[in-house]
């Protein structure tokens, strides 16, 4: 070969080699929007925004929401990745923000990454939590679905026959129902009626915040009355998505499901535990699934010192009273092990989507 040809080679591979790592650059980069659900039969109970996070070529800067902050691309246009959705569900009246750090993970591995609004169970309407919420959570997923398809920027760039399904706490109850677990308000009743104080805060806490006012001591009787009175519902709760193809549930609200309902989950299912966790106990929740599931479902993660708001990250700073003693880091808990376990996730759903 001669010299010219050899330098005219180099040249385009190092063109080449140059547009694949700025393609790279502009794919580690993370957009930010809002869709609205559209028009439907139950648009009036389903009518919460669709947060997205995705891929995009536009730089990020700095965006302050209320007491957080994180680096985003506000409303740029998105660029393909992998041609995949990722739904995350939040927890009991949680918010998107707080689970950017794994959308960052999932945006990296190429996924585009919907939250839906929980409708009445969010940080800006707690008003309506439990099995109110419960029923509709499902929904409100297959809905963020159809949003994301229906959107002119979004919709192209995506195959929707297989999607994955994160969801934490109250959205791990969301993708167990997804997963084909089969739940009912008796369920939460007979569970709290044998194990009030084993897993008190599950169960008191459910009350308490039907109520309005924190039931504890001489008031558990209270609880007992109200758990009776509004839990009485034996109707199993069943729901179904084709679409969705795998699941990751993180330290999931459980203790309500049949679980011989995960003994053959219909897809995928992957769940991380946290063992200092005093709102969810994994003994009650995510240990009685995978009891149940057995080999059927996958590990992902057991946190020896991690609470149960480990999985929020970026955690909400300044939380105090009986929700910072839930939520913030017992001591010992690194929170430098977590993009590690973020990628782990996008890894489960890359190796579930993409094959």
């Amino acid at each position: 070969m001669k010299l010219p040809d050899v330098i005219c080679k180099l040249k385009t591979w190092s063109a080449l080699l140059g547009l694949g790592l700025a393609q790279l650059t502009a794919v580690a980069q993370m957009g930010m929007t809002e869709i609205a659900v559209p028009p439907g039969p139950v648009a009036a109970e389903l009518a919460g925004p669709v947060t997205l996070f995705y891929p995009t070529p536009v730089a990020e800067s700095p965006l302050k929401l209320g007491r957080m902050s994180l680096r985003v691309a506000l409303h740029a246009p998105p660029q393909r990745g992998n041609g995949r959705l990722v739904l995350i569900s939040h927890g009991s009246g949680g918010s998107p923000i707080v689970h950017a750090d794994l959308a960052r993970a999932l945006v990296e591995a190429g996924f585009v990454v919907a939250m839906p609004e929980h409708r009445a169970d969010n940080y800006k309407d707690p008003s309506r939590p439990g099995p109110d919420s419960w029923q509709l959570r499902p929904a409100e997923m297959s809905r963020a679905i159809d949003a994301v398809a229906g959107d002119a920027r979004f919709g192209p760039l995506l195959a929707l026959d297989k999607v994955g399904a994160y969801g934490m706490s109250a959205g791990g109850h969301t993708v167990l129902s997804l997963a084909g677990g089969r739940w009912s308000p008796a369920g939460f009743r007979a569970h709290c009626e044998a194990n009030l104080l084993g897993d008190f805060q599950f169960c008191v806490g459910l009350a308490t915040q039907l109520t309005g006012s924190w039931l504890d001591g001489p008031k558990t009787w209270l609880a007992r009355q109200i758990i009776a009175l509004k839990f009485a519902d034996a109707q199993p709760q069943a729901y179904a998505d084709v679409r969705i193809a795998a699941v990751v549930a993180a330290v999931p609200a459980a203790a309500d499901f049949d679980m011989a309902s995960f003994a053959h989950p219909r897809l995928p299912l992957a769940l991380v535990s946290a063992r200092q966790d005093r709102w969810l106990h994994p003994q009650w929740h995510s240990d009685a699934v995978l009891k149940a599931c057995g080999a059927a479902c996958e590990w992902l993660a057991d946190l020896p010192q991690g609470g149960h708001g480990a999985l929020l990250s970026p955690l909400p700073p300044g939380l105090n009273g009986l929700l910072g003693e839930l939520l913030n880091d017992p001591p010992g808990f690194d929170r430098s092990a977590l993009p590690a376990l973020d990628r782990a996730i996008a890894d489960f759903f890359k190796r579930h989507l993409l094959q």
